[in-house]
């Protein structure tokens, strides 16, 4: 069952439509709880991310048989230094996208924690893909 999602990047009120639609639906499904929150804790971060630093993009989250995979796309300034992005603490966001509460440079460390398998795709000026996959 795929699921695709468009993500806002200027509208801040609908981020997190996403990934608390997509709980509903695995809830529906009869997910098990913990499988649940860590899909809805990296897609969380992720339709976050796509928001603050892609300028917006798309998801899809796809039910398979032995795992969730859930991708999200944007057209955003692409990640200079992926090793650096994954620091806990490392954040390039503004000041006013930190005086929103967000921008704390935990949230590719948090998908990466919650998830078990995650890719990052991304080429500076182009844009960027993560990746990941929860099994079942």
């Amino acid at each position: 069952m795929l699921k695709s999602y468009e993500i806002s990047g200027t509208d801040f009120s609908v981020a997190g439509e996403a990934s608390s639609s997509f709980k509903m639906l695995l809830k529906k499904l009869g997910v098990k709880p913990e499988i649940v929150r860590k899909v809805s804790i990296a897609m969380y971060e992720a339709e976050i991310n796509t928001v603050v630093h892609g300028g917006g993009g798309q998801c899809e989250a796809e039910v398979l048989g032995d795992c969730i995979k859930v991708v999200f796309r944007d057209q955003g300034p692409g990640i200079a230094n992926v090793e650096l992005a994954m620091k806990e603490g490392f954040s390039t966001a503004s000041e006013k996208i930190r005086e929103l509460g967000f921008g704390a440079g935990m949230g590719l460390p948090n998908i990466k924690r919650y998830t078990d398998e995650m890719k990052i795709k991304t080429e500076v000026g182009k844009g960027t893909q993560i990746e990941f996959i929860v099994y079942l």
